[in-house]
C-alpha cells in the first residue's frame, strides 16, 4: 500500500465500502488502497464521518487531524493524517491490518 509524506503529514488511498453489515473495519489492501468496510450508509456524508471517526480511533489521533483530500463522493478516497509521518502511519496500519495489535 502506498503511503506518501506531504508537508510532514501522511497521505494514503482508501477504498470504502459503505453500508456493510457489522462493525466498521479494515479488510486489507485492494489495488494498492486500504480497504475499509464502513457500517454507515453512503448518504449525506454519513459514511465519510464514520470513516474519519474509525480512523481516529484506530490510529490514535484526534478526529480533526484527519481529512479527506479527494474522493468525498467516491468510494476511492485520499486521506491525510496531520502530525504523523508516513513511517508512523505505516506501522500503525500494519499492526491493524495484520492483527498484530
Amino acid at each position: 500500500m502506498a503511503i506518501q509524506e506531504l508537508d510532514g503529514d501522511a497521505v494514503f488511498s482508501a477504498k470504502i465500502v459503505p453500508g456493510s453489515s457489522g462493525d466498521t473495519r479494515i479488510c486489507g489492501v485492494l489495488d494498492g488502497m486500504l480497504k475499509i468496510k464502513v457500517a454507515a450508509p453512503p448518504e449525506k456524508g454519513k459514511a465519510n464521518q464514520c470513516l474519519l471517526k474509525f480512523l481516529a480511533q484506530t490510529l490514535d489521533v484526534k478526529k480533526n487531524a484527519l481529512s479527506i483530500i479527494s474522493g468525498k463522493t467516491s468510494p476511492s478516497k485520499r486521506v491525510r493524517v496531520s502530525g504523523i509521518s508516513a513511517e508512523t502511519l505505516r506501522t500503525k496500519l500494519n499492526q491493524d491490518v495484520w492483527g498484530l495489535r
